[in-house]
């Protein structure tokens, strides 16, 4: 490979914005094998993913050992490179100073969090009276089809925070976004409890890849 082809060079002069996939995997392995190209083993490592950089950060430490040419070096680095850039994308969101007015823009705002993962996480986002974010905290994490939403855990934290009003977000790793009948069922007991309360559960939004399900815009559980 001329030294113009080299991806760390293409980097230097015409930035990362210029690079594919595979070189800027490349950057991060920086050494191929015998008979193989860093570049090639890049492209080879991403096919395995199927192409897909979710598909690659899902990927344990363990699977990706496995992969001829990627031993524990690489493996670490590939997956410190992905959480980096998952925490870059989660870092500013209190500090954007924006009201959330839509689930479309608290989805956008969590949609990092939940990209990735397969199991349920579910988390809170914590708002004052004028609907900014003051802090969230995820709540539960749980198997690869269920977790638990603990009611009474929301409400303590709600109080403790002084919050408003909440959104309860939660995820589906398998890619259907609409609630199940336990979802159901704990919503509307956290919706009791929070007005008990004078807290304001503003929405219920479930997370699905590039998808998402809100209870507020259904009109469940929102009076």
């Amino acid at each position: 490979m001329s030294e113009g082809e080299r991806p760390r060079f293409r980097m230097a002069s015409l930035g990362p914005g210029a690079l594919s996939d595979s070189e800027l995997l490349a950057i991060l392995l920086r050494t191929g094998n015998s008979g193989e190209s860093v570049v090639e083993l890049a492209r080879r490592l991403l096919a395995e993913a199927d192409g897909s950089l979710s598909q690659l950060f899902r990927m344990s430490a363990d699977r990706l050992r496995r992969i001829k040419g990627i031993g524990e070096c690489k493996a670490v680095t590939i997956q410190a490179a992905l959480e980096l850039g998952r925490r870059f994308y989660n870092e500013d969101y209190v500090t954007s100073r924006k009201p959330l007015v839509s689930a479309r823009m608290a989805y956008d705002m969590m949609r990092p969090v939940f990209k990735g993962i397969d199991h349920e996480e579910c988390w809170v986002l914590f708002l004052n009276s004028h609907n900014y974010p003051t802090s969230r905290s995820r709540i539960s994490s749980g198997g690869g089809n269920s977790t638990v939403i603990d009611v009474n855990r929301i409400v303590r934290m709600s109080l403790d925070k002084a919050a408003s009003g909440i959104i309860l977000m939660h995820n589906h790793p398998g890619g259907d976004p609409n609630p199940s009948e336990a979802d159901i069922r704990q919503t509307d007991s956290l919706h009791t409890a929070c007005n008990a309360v004078q807290i304001s559960l503003i929405d219920h939004i479930v997370v699905a890849d590039d998808s998402f399900y809100s209870f507020s815009d259904s009109r469940m559980y929102f009076k």
